[in-house]
């Protein structure tokens, strides 16, 4: 059974609450699924099958608190990624201009700079225009569950 770790940077609970809905998603698909709220440079340098990201941003583009010591862990002792194919989910608001969904930008720049391998496009949720963010990530998720079926066929 392939193995889908979901990593969760949230501040209010949005990026967890994403997460906890795509789930069932990624298991009726045959993936093992573990959503982990504290993230280590371990769940990423021993990476699972697949890899998705759910990730808030806070005040001016910044990283969620939770997030924060796996970001610094990743910058200070710069693992290679290359076995690491992920994809992601950036929860945002559009009304905070250019950082709007910095954290997730921030990640996927960082995490490729590494030598990670996003699979598919960013999906970005404002939540100027989406209240429920995960009406956005489900329909995603299922059409990124899909391509990569078709990338193992």
């Amino acid at each position: 059974m392939p193995k889908l770790t979901i990593l969760v940077g949230t501040m209010y609970g949005g990026a967890l609450d994403v997460a906890e809905q795509v789930k069932p998603l990624f298991e009726q698909a045959g993936y093992d699924v573990d959503i982990s709220e504290q993230p280590s440079v371990d769940d990423v340098s021993q990476a699972s099958d697949l890899t998705l990201f759910c990730v808030s941003t806070t005040g001016s583009g910044d990283f969620p608190g939770n997030f924060v010591p796996f970001i610094r862990s990743l910058k200070d002792q710069s693992p290679s990624l290359a076995g690491l194919r992920y994809g992601l989910i950036a929860l945002g608001d559009s009304s905070y201009g250019d950082t709007f969904c910095g954290a997730g930008r921030a990640l996927d720049e960082l995490l490729q700079d590494h030598g990670a391998h996003r699979l598919g496009e960013r999906l970005e949720i404002d939540a100027m225009e989406t209240f429920m963010a995960d009406d956005a990530a489900v329909p995603w998720v299922e059409e990124w569950i899909d391509a990569q079926k078709l990338k193992v066929a």
